[in-house]
């Protein structure tokens, strides 16, 4: 580890701490990223593994670390990563009957027309004919990858099995016209 870094975090000038403590911050954010936690994580991390890598240079513990001080200080917010994780996988356990209560529906659309092969107009062409409740129906199923429960759910239908009828009952609508 290079001793000036290390007399200079022990030395408690500012400016040379924030020197060092701007060096490594960036680059823990791009390794810490692929832990997929938000910037204010990240940062509350970065913050207190460096405090603690002062900690460890006022105490005598660098003395004695082979490796580099940026390693050093990947290695204590890694593991403060790995604590987060534990921390909030007590606080939030797994249910496995949580339902979304309310979802909200984002609809895009693309004006592709040029792109799309003779099939794909011929399909859109008459889909656009079918009926406004198979054109649910198919979306539901096909677009939105929804099961049979669910899908009769949300058209309204008794259960499963009718809406496995219905949706067969709009292909063949569809094949037909195609």
């Amino acid at each position: 580890m290079d001793p000036k870094k290390v007399a200079d975090l022990i030395s408690e000038d500012r400016l040379k701490i924030k020197a060092i403590y701007d060096l490594f911050r960036g680059q823990f954010f791009g390794f810490a990223r692929r832990y997929q936690l938000d910037d204010s994580d990240l940062s509350d991390i970065y913050q207190e593994a460096f405090l603690a890598l002062i900690k460890h240079s006022k105490n005598g513990k660098l003395e004695k670390v082979q490796c580099s001080m940026k390693t050093y200080l990947f290695q204590i917010g890694k593991h403060m990563i790995y604590d987060l994780f534990k921390y909030k996988g007590k606080m939030v356990p797994y249910d496995a009957n949580l339902r979304i209560e309310r979802e909200e529906e984002i609809n895009i659309t693309f004006d592709q027309s040029d792109a799309l092969s003779t099939a794909q107009r011929q399909l859109r062409k008459y889909f656009k004919a079918l009926d406004e409740k198979c054109r649910e129906l198919l979306t539901l199923f096909y677009y939105r990858g929804l099961t049979l429960e669910e899908m009769a759910d949300k058209a309204g239908l008794r259960n499963a099995n009718v809406a496995k009828v219905q949706k067969h009952r709009c292909l063949e609508k569809l094949r037909n016209q195609m």
